[in-house]
């Protein structure tokens, strides 16, 4: 290939990744409001999947989906309580008790691979529940529900979310960010 056409390539390419990187919204432009950071301070819970690593281990590196009482069941370590504990929680767990005859110097990482479902009731059109993903708010999980139906009232929407001190419903802004195991109510209107 002639240096010119190299040279033709070269810029193209440039300005192509130019043109990418302009287009991909940075960290700093999304609102922070409208999204959460729950990866180092969420509480498990049951129904959230994780995914366990035991370096070098691959019989006892696998995922579990937590159970209703809050339990997993670990190879050699039998049930495992977790509900309640945050990821780096439970690799501090696992590695304590794999050293207490079963490894001499385990290596643990555990990452929530999937959250418990939100739902959506009242005045949607297709109200349930739906896969929680990080940075969704109360419009978003409403239009993943169909859209309010033609009686739905858009100013007496309510929220109850779990592990809060109150569990008393509350009224919700549309860009309020969700956390798992949220649950959105939106009202009937009578005008």
């Amino acid at each position: 290939m002639s240096q010119f056409v190299r040279l033709i390539f070269a810029i193209t390419c440039l300005g192509f990744l130019c043109e990418l990187s302009a287009q991909t919204p940075s960290a700093s432009s999304v609102a922070p409001s409208s999204v959460i950071d729950i990866s180092g301070s969420y509480k498990l819970s049951p129904a959230d999947a994780i995914d366990v690593q035991v370096f070098g281990e691959a019989d006892l590196s696998k995922e579990y989906t937590i159970s209703e009482n809050g339990t997993i069941s670990f190879p050699l370590l039998g049930t495992l309580k977790i509900a309640g504990l945050k990821a780096a929680q439970i690799e501090r767990l696992i590695t304590k008790k794999l050293q207490k005859g079963f490894l001499l110097n385990p290596r643990v990482n555990v990452t929530i691979r999937g959250y418990r479902p939100f739902f959506v009731s009242g005045q949607v059109q297709a109200p349930g529940s739906f896969k929680f993903e990080p940075g969704l708010t109360i419009r978003k999980a409403i239009t993943m529900a169909g859209g309010f139906t033609e009686r739905a009232s858009k100013s007496k929407i309510t929220i109850v979310s779990e592990g809060r001190s109150s569990s008393k419903p509350r009224k919700a802004k549309m860009d309020e960010p969700l956390r798992p195991g949220d649950v959105i109510t939106v009202e009937e209107s009578f005008f």
